[in-house]
């Protein structure tokens, strides 16, 4: 299984952006999906996070700002983000705590990262 992440890039602040997350491979199925940053010197963070049924939940920080939002079928997860601050550049990485593969066996899978940066 893998997860492949697009859409990062150089803004400046007060612009938007918005991220891509593929999965492919041997899925069966994939509850939650969601975003998670690091920042030069910072701990790896969520950002947001949803599940299947369409519940989400977002760090304090970017909520207002970010919308998550997945397409089930393409298993596919999005990261809109508007009202960009420098303080939100960071490596974007997608993330799926629990896949069961078509052998049944659950896996933690991490896409590859996508920087965004946010100037002043």
């Amino acid at each position: 299984v893998q997860l492949q992440a697009s859409g990062g890039g150089l803004v400046q602040a007060g612009g938007s952006l918005r991220l891509s997350c593929a999965a492919s491979g041997s899925i069966f199925s994939m509850n939650v999906m969601g975003w998670y940053r690091q920042a030069p010197g910072k701990q790896r963070e969520l950002v947001a996070e949803i599940a299947t049924d369409g519940s989400t939940n977002y760090a304090d920080s970017v909520k207002g700002r970010f919308t998550i939002s997945r397409d089930n079928d393409k298993n596919t997860v999005f990261l809109q983000m508007y009202s960009l601050k420098p303080e939100d550049t960071a490596v974007y990485y997608c993330n799926a705590p629990s896949v069961l593969t078509t052998t049944f066996r659950y896996a933690e899978v991490w896409g590859q990262g996508t920087q965004v940066t946010v100037s002043s």
